[in-house]
C-alpha cells in the first residue's frame, strides 16, 4: 500500500467531541502510519476562549499516529475558510487528503477504507471525492460500495487533482446551472441542495460544502459511499455550527473491512432510488415531525450541568 494520506482534523470549542472523535481514530488500524494535522480555530469571542484553549490542550497530548501537528489559529478563521486552507495546503504537499470535523466518531476500519480508495482511484479523472458516511438506507441488497453524484461532508478524502476544480466563488458556480441541473443537483427535490446554494449567496450560511459538491456535480464528478456508514456524527445535540437536535441520521458504524471498489464508472442506480427515497422520507409524516419538534424544543431546553 501507498504511504497512507494524512488527516485533517477541523476543531473548535468541543473538547468532548474532540476527544471523541480522536479515541475513535485511534483504534483505526492505519492511525501509527498516519500523520495527524489538527487545525484549531482562534475564538470568535472571549466567552470562546476557555474551550477553545481546552480542545488545544487535548490535541496537544495526542498519541497513536506517525505525527501529530496541531496548528493553532490565532484568529477566527469560521469552518468554512478553516477547511479550504487546510485541505490545500495538505493535497499541495502529499497530494491527497483525509478530513475529518471534531464530531465523527470512525469504525477501525475507516482509514483502511479511505486509503485503498485513494489508491484505487488515484488515476481516475472521473473519481473526485470518497466519503465515509452513509444514511441508514432500508435496501440491504446494494454492494458494499458504490456511485453517486453528491459529495458529502461527514468524513471524507480527495486528491489534489479533484481539488483543484473547487469553485469558492457561487455566483460562478450558480451561473452554470439550468433548471435541470438544479433538479438534478437536488436528487429530484428531495434534498435542499440548491437552496443551500442560494443561502450562501444571502449569506445565510457559510457552506465550504455545497460548493464543493457543486463543483464536483458542475465537472460530472463521481463520489465514492459505503453501503453501510463507517462514520457516526455525534454532532447533531445543538453543539454545532451548522447542526440541530436531531437523530435522523443517526446509524450503526460498521465492523468489517470493505473489500469491494467498483471499476464501472458511473453512478449505481439502486442506490441513487435508495438514496433519494431515504431523503424524500425522512422527516416521516406530520405526526412524526410533530413528534421530533417536540422532543428538540424539550432537549433545546433542558437545564445543562
Amino acid at each position: 500500500m501507498p504511504t497512507p494520506a494524512p488527516i485533517a482534523l477541523f476543531v473548535y470549542n468541543r473538547p468532548y467531541h474532540t476527544g471523541q472523535t480522536l479515541s475513535y481514530l485511534q483504534k483505526n488500524l492505519l492511525a501509527a502510519q498516519t500523520d495527524l494535522f489538527i487545525f484549531s480555530d482562534g475564538p470568535k469571542t472571549d466567552a470562546d476562549k476557555a474551550s477553545v484553549d481546552a480542545v488545544r490542550q487535548l490535541a496537544n497530548q495526542v498519541t497513536g499516529f506517525k505525527t501529530v501537528q496541531v496548528i493553532a489559529r490565532e484568529q477566527n478563521m469560521g469552518l468554512a475558510n478553516s477547511i479550504i486552507s487546510g485541505v490545500t495546503q495538505l493535497v499541495s504537499e502529499y497530494g491527497k487528503v483525509i478530513v475529518f470535523e471534531d464530531d465523527l466518531v470512525s469504525s477501525p476500519y475507516t482509514l483502511q477504507y479511505f486509503n485503498d480508495a485513494l489508491a484505487h482511484y488515484a488515476d481516475t479523472e472521473h473519481v473526485m471525492h470518497i466519503s465515509a458516511y452513509m444514511f441508514p438506507l432500508q435496501d440491504n441488497t446494494l454492494p458494499e460500495t458504490f456511485f453517486f453524484r453528491a459529495a458529502f461532508s461527514w468524513g471524507w478524502a480527495t486528491w489534489a487533482r479533484a481539488w483543484k476544480n473547487f469553485e469558492p466563488d457561487v455566483d460562478v458556480l450558480m451561473a452554470r446551472f439550468d433548471a435541470d441541473k438544479i433538479h438534478q443537483f437536488s436528487i429530484e427535490g428531495t434534498m435542499n441542495f440548491w437552496k443551500q446554494m442560494q443561502d450562501f449567496k444571502a449569506r445565510k450560511n457559510n457552506s465550504w460544502a455545497i460548493r464543493w459538491y457543486a463543483s464536483v456535480f458542475l465537472n460530472n464528478g463521481l463520489t465514492l459511499n459505503p453501503a453501510q456508514s463507517l462514520i457516526h456524527n455525534i454532532g447533531h445535540d445543538g453543539t454545532g455550527v451548522h447542526s440541530n437536535i436531531e437523530d435522523t441520521y443517526g446509524v450503526q458504524v460498521a465492523q468489517q473491512a470493505v473489500k469491494y471498489f467498483p471499476d464501472v464508472l458511473q453512478e449505481n442506480k439502486p442506490a441513487y432510488n435508495a438514496i433519494k427515497y431515504f431523503l424524500k422520507n425522512r422527516k416521516g409524516n406530520l405526526l412524526q415531525r410533530g413528534l421530533r419538534f417536540a422532543k428538540q424544543l424539550t432537549l433545546k431546553y433542558l437545564p445543562t450541568k
